[in-house]
């Protein structure tokens, strides 16, 4: 009855351990459920759950059984040897070993599941790569599905044949010490005297080895079969070697290590047997001989490899690993998608004519002459309106306005609740009034105001415009600073967004949200640790929590095995007039054989096959979030649609809105053109020699000196192509040079989305890379000494991007030089452009004005809309100007942020009438006199103007 007791209270201490142990993961499960039906993927959720419990409940219960077993069985040889008979105490070790047997079953198998569910579900509906390696010629899916779930097995197969040996061996030791207390208890009731010292000398003797050494017969037969097993699969990982001249096997991989590898494998069989002969006959030596043997081979065979390598193959290097890097090539472009690269020879000639110019307006018009570092400050100080807004980056993208195709910047207003005043950072107002962001700003890349400032097309709160580009609903919910939780539809309105000195309210009309009625408030008060959401009188029947609000942590929540560009794009779908945010989905792994690896896509983790294969859309009003499968050839994301049945969508389905403004991934793109630089080179001596191995070109940035140029956006045509397009680019020069050897472009428009085109340049004569066009503007006088003056009047010169655009058959360099005054309150504003063509190089205020100086006038040219000259008084344009600017002062002092904007408008155009007007007073200047000298003199009233906007 004691011994009843004493189990059911060791019982209930183990379901209270794990209740409470298990209380935070329960409410974790059931308000995650709940979130996942709110978002549409419970099957997504529930399969990860269905694989496990699939899995782990059958393997649970066959382990506990054969341990079982297998111990009993262990106990009854030892009974039967000791001639042991105690019926009572055999009971209660018999209840032991069921509870010993369960918790070694209940442990393996949560390693199990928890590891291995997923690659089960891939090797179960893995599809072909159709390409194979070249050693073993297995299709690349075995090594990518199926060989690290054969790996994961036979590990955990061997890891459990040595627990059994070490229960083997505690479980023989455990009995015999309570078989020697018990007999000299015996011996004590015949004794005066207790023993000082219990003499186990009795039991744990050779006898006793030999009886474990007997037992374990079978489990070594085991481990050594699954030791040659695992010599098999070491033969495949070769095929990751990093031995040779290149990565994957190389000669001495292939003629050495796996054939040493084979042996030993067949030597495991033949000391499987002789370990069972040898056990069973209590002959050691016999045993152990065989083992022994194997230990000697391996370290032999690697002492082997390394002499082959270093006396036989790096003499004769070239000869030996040949066919290995022409394995490595083809594997390595194939991995990376550089396999298909279209390869266009561009002369790169000096004979681009005014005629050229004027044919190809759209792509000038298009050349960018802002850069988003500079652009972000601009938006924040500008367009932040109150200090809660931010703009958390700058996007690049193509829109048509008002019927132009034309390239631009956006970024999108969000709140950030922890720029709230701190006496504002209330629960309320936290997670009941502050909920959302409101609207965009959108600027084209090539167009400025007269100080300097992009030109911004839609604006304000709420969103103005003079173009027909539509916002209908500008709220942003949903983002990449909403890290809280929100509640809805509460007795407390939302605020809005500000107008003049009163603030808008509103009511969420999305749906988005879980229900919180008494339970579900119970459960969220609980996971988010706030007693409020619990007791707040402002919550009612008809209020929803939303959670999981900063959309990349909101895709990762959904499908956590995909990767994903942390930086996503906004995307206005003319169509709706709707915002949603486009985030680059990736898979990626690094079991491609051959395959050279990168450390240019994951922090920590080397990669050597990478698709940009999902593009996730997350509607930023209501939080509705589509995983697109953009890259249908890809046998990984077509195995996840395989295992997630209601996660991927196929592209054809992604409303057109946004379809027109998916772009080509630049994380994708930057990897690609890094492994680019070599994997260019198709011939293996010229790839041996690294001969023309390439950089990624240098240029000036801002002020940080010289750096990688990176990738960019612009939009140029492509030869033997009639549009602009809009294209992904980077620039390459020889190694340790800076002239251009080669320009790669990502097309991004239409059926065209994802092919490459390599722009090769001659290499017979020198074509100017960035860094070159840089070193010229500093050895042009006029320019550098223009710099030099600028720099000196508590001033910054920052440098733009060095972009090179193809025309026709030429190239066109432009770089924009921007201003920052020394005082904490300004930001960049664009001065001056750059234009280099040829031997020439011009500095001048504006694009065209540059464009004239070096190819001519250009005829018939649309005059900018905002500019109105006339004869008017020059001081009645003073005194209008002088008003805009009081009427601006006035507005932003009553918090009237839209007739604020209004009067800096027009003001700007008052002030660019003034200018000209002051210009042709003073009689036509010649643009010729001296290169790169212009004036940038402001009238007195325009500085300070400029001065009180920075201020405000």
């Amino acid at each position: 009855m004691k011994q009843r007791s004493r189990f059911f209270i060791i019982g209930l201490g183990i379901v209270l351990f794990f209740a409470i142990n298990s209380f935070a993961g329960a409410i974790k499960f059931s308000t995650d459920y709940l979130w996942f039906r709110e978002v549409g993927f419970t099957e997504t959720f529930f399969t990860k759950i269905k694989a496990q419990l699939t899995l782990g409940v059958p393997i649970f219960v066959l382990l506990t059984l054969l341990i079982n077993i297998y111990i009993k069985k262990l106990k009854k040889k030892y009974d039967e040897e000791s001639e042991v008979v105690d019926t009572k105490t055999n009971k209660r070790t018999s209840l032991w070993i069921k509870v010993i047997s369960a918790a070694i079953s209940f442990i393996i198998t949560l390693n199990i599941v928890s590891v291995m569910w997923f690659e089960i579900l891939q090797f179960m509906k893995s599809g072909s790569f159709g390409f194979s390696d070249p050693i073993f010629n297995n299709d690349i899916s075995f090594y990518i599905f199926k060989l690290p779930l054969i790996n994961t097995l036979v590990d955990f197969a061997i890891n459990i044949l040595f627990m059994l040996i070490v229960v083997t061996v505690l479980f023989y030791g455990y009995l015999a010490i309570r078989d020697s207390i018990k007999n000299v208890s015996e011996q004590f009731e015949n004794m005066t005297q207790f023993p000082r010292q219990i003499d186990f000398s009795s039991v744990l003797n050779k006898k006793f080895a030999t009886k474990i050494i007997n037992q374990l017969s079978f489990i070594g037969v085991f481990i050594f079969v699954f030791l040659g097993l695992r010599f098999v699969l070491k033969s495949y990982d070769l095929l990751y070697s990093q031995l040779g001249r290149v990565f994957g096997a190389g000669y001495t991989d292939i003629h050495v290590t796996l054939n040493l590898f084979r042996i030993l494998a067949a030597g495991c069989v033949v000391a499987a047997v002789t370990f069972f002969i040898g056990a069973r006959k209590r002959n050691l030596k016999f045993a152990l001989a065989m083992p022994a043997l194997l230990i000697v081979l391996s370290i032999a065979g690697s002492l082997a490899a390394g002499v082959v390598e270093k006396f036989v193959v790096e003499p004769d290097q070239l000869s030996k690993e040949t066919r290995f890097m022409k394995y490595s090539i083809e594997s390595t472009q194939k991995a990376y998608g550089l396999d298909n690269v279209k390869t266009v020879v561009f002369p790169a000639n000096n004979d681009l004519t005014i005629d050229d110019i004027k044919n190809n307006r759209e792509v000038i018009e298009n050349i960018r002459i802002n850069d988003q570092e500079p652009l972000i400050q601009v938006y924040n100080q500008l367009q932040g309106i109150r200090p809660y807004y931010v703009f958390n980056d700058v996007d690049v993208d193509r829109y048509n306005i008002d019927g132009k195709y034309m390239q631009v910047f956006l970024s999108a207003r969000e709140l950030d609740q922890s720029r709230l005043n701190e006496q504002a950072k209330t629960w309320v107002n936290q997670y009941l009034k502050y909920t959302h962001g409101y609207g965009m700003t959108l600027s084209p890349v090539n167009k400025v105001t007269a100080q300097g400032q992009p030109e911004m097309v839609v604006k304000n709160i709420p969103p103005t415009t003079n173009t027909n580009f539509a916002i209908s609903r500008p709220e942003i919910y949903f983002g990449e600073k909403t890290n809280e939780y929100i509640i809805v539809n509460t007795d407390e309105k939302e605020f809005d967004y500000p107008s003049g000195s009163d603030n808008m309210e509103t009511l969420y009309e999305g749906k988005a949200g879980i229900e919180l009625n008494l339970m579900n408030r119970i459960l969220f008060s609980i996971r988010e640790g706030s007693s409020r959401l619990f007791i707040s009188n402002n919550i009612n029947s008809d209020s929803r929590i939303i959670i999981n609000r900063n959309i990349i942590q909101r895709v990762r929540e959904i499908a956590p095995f995909l990767y994903y560009d942390p930086d996503a794009y906004i995307v206005v779908n003319q169509d709706d007039g709707k915002i949603y945010w486009v985030i680059e989905g990736f898979t990626a792994s690094d079991r491609f054989p051959y395959s050279q690896p990168t450390d240019k896509f994951a922090s920590g983790w080397n990669v050597n096959y990478i698709r940009n294969s999902v593009k996730v859309v997350v509607d930023a009003y209501d939080g509705s979030t589509s995983f697109y499968i953009a890259d249908e050839s890809d046998p990984i994301v077509n195995t996840y649609s395989q295992i997630f049945t209601d996660l991927f969508k196929p592209m054809s389905q992604m409303p057109e809105g946004i379809k027109s403004h998916i772009r080509y991934s630049q994380v994708y793109f930057d990897v690609q053109s890094d492994m680019y630089r070599l994997y260019h080179i198709e011939n293996p001596t010229v790839f041996f020699g690294r001969e023309d191995y390439w950089d990624i070109a240098n240029e000036k940035y801002m002020n940080n000196g010289e750096e990688s140029v990176g990738s960019g956006y612009l939009m140029f045509k492509l030869p033997d192509e009639e549009n602009v397009e809009f294209l992904l680019t980077t620039q390459y020069t020889p190694q340790n040079k800076d002239n251009m050897i080669s320009l790669l472009a990502a097309r991004n428009d239409g059926e065209h989305y994802g092919e490459l085109v390599q722009y090769e340049f001659p290499k017979t004569k020198t074509i100017a890379g960035p860094n070159m066009i840089e070193t010229k503007i500093d050895q042009d006088t006029v320019i550098s000494s223009q710099l030099t003056l600028w720099g000196q009047v508590g001033s910054t010169v920052l440098r733009g991007n060095t972009l090179v655009v193809p025309i026709e058959d030429s190239l066109l360099y432009v770089e924009p030089i921007y201003l920052k005054s020394d005082t904490e309150s300004n930001f960049p504003e664009m001065k001056m452009v750059v234009v280099s063509f040829g031997e020439k190089i011009v500095m001048e205020p504006t694009l065209d004005e540059a464009i004239e100086r070096l190819f001519g006038i250009i005829e018939n040219q649309k005059p900018e809309e905002d500019r109105e000259y006339d004869d008017t008084n020059i001081n009645d344009i003073i005194e209008q100007a002088n008003k805009a600017f009081n009427d601006a002062n006035q507005a932003s002092q009553s918090g009237d942020w839209s007739a604020y904007g209004q009067n800096l408008e027009k003001l700007e155009k008052l002030l660019k009438q003034l200018n000209m007007m002051v210009n042709n007073s003073a009689g036509t200047q010649e643009n010729n006199t001296t290169e790169g000298t212009v004036d940038i003199n402001q009238p007195a009233d325009d500085s300070q103007t400029q001065e009180n906007q920075n201020q405000q």
